[in-house]
């Protein structure tokens, strides 16, 4: 099994090396980590990771992971890993989209009639690629695995091995890492957090959100610019055959 995991500048580390830690696990799998080129990633937080192998030279995957976080915004609009990303999903046996890598998937025009999940500040915004957006921290449609914010990310990896290899498999794993997470405070969501913790994140976040919202927004232009572009080649292509 391939498995290909997209790591791009300014990523959220733990989107990646939450989900490594599960799927590497897993026997007879070969999971690499794939960039624009050679160079070391940099993530949001400084954590730097070094790719095994160039998005041009990347073998087909089997299982195709995207991670969240600003950088993968940004890429939205970015031709090149917007091909690789539809390439790949669409000859993929399973779609693996963490935190706001969903909106990598948006993006790519593949979530179109799907549910989807993604981190609880951002989901929302799923609506804008025809995607139906989701509260469950694992949503599931079809071959396509979303999620919500950052650690959910090692519950969906769980998820997809147990719905791949047996939940047996994924339980070993989840026993080996001990995963057993008890967080020292309750909360961890919009739905069971105190108000004033909701109000206090949402306020300080806000320009992150409005940014957001206008790379969303640019990166459905440029795919409605992309489909008018195909439908226009194929009208004059039947056209032509007539």
């Amino acid at each position: 099994m391939q498995v290909n995991m997209l790591i791009i500048p300014d990523m959220v580390v733990l989107d990646i090396a939450g989900p490594y830690e599960m799927l590497a696990r897993v026997p007879n799998w070969n999971v690499d980590l794939v960039a624009k080129d050679m160079t070391p990633v940099r993530t949001d937080k400084g954590f730097t990771i070094v790719p095994d192998i160039d998005r041009n030279n990347a073998k087909p995957s089997d299982i195709l992971v995207i991670p969240g976080g600003a950088g993968i915004d940004a890429a939205m609009s970015d031709s090149k890993w917007l091909e690789f990303t539809r390439i790949h999903a669409e000859r993929a046996k399973w779609v693996f989209g963490i935190c706001t890598g969903a909106f990598m998937l948006g993006a790519a025009g593949l979530l179109k009639g799907k549910r989807a999940g993604a981190h609880w500040q951002a989901r929302d915004l799923l609506s804008a690629f025809g995607a139906i957006p989701s509260n469950d921290r694992i949503v599931v449609d079809g071959k396509y695995y979303t999620s919500g914010g950052v650690t959910s990310g090692i519950d969906a990896a769980l998820k997809v091995i147990a719905d791949i290899e047996g939940q047996r498999l994924a339980e070993k794993i989840q026993l080996a890492v001990e995963y057993d997470p008890a967080p020292p405070f309750p909360g961890g969501t919009p739905f069971t957090s105190k108000p004033d913790i909701v109000d206090e994140v949402l306020r300080t976040t806000q320009p992150r959100r409005k940014e957001r919202e206008e790379q969303v927004a640019n990166a459905v232009s440029f795919l409605n610019t992309e489909n008018s572009t195909l439908e226009k080649n194929m009208i004059i292509m039947t056209s032509g055959l007539l």
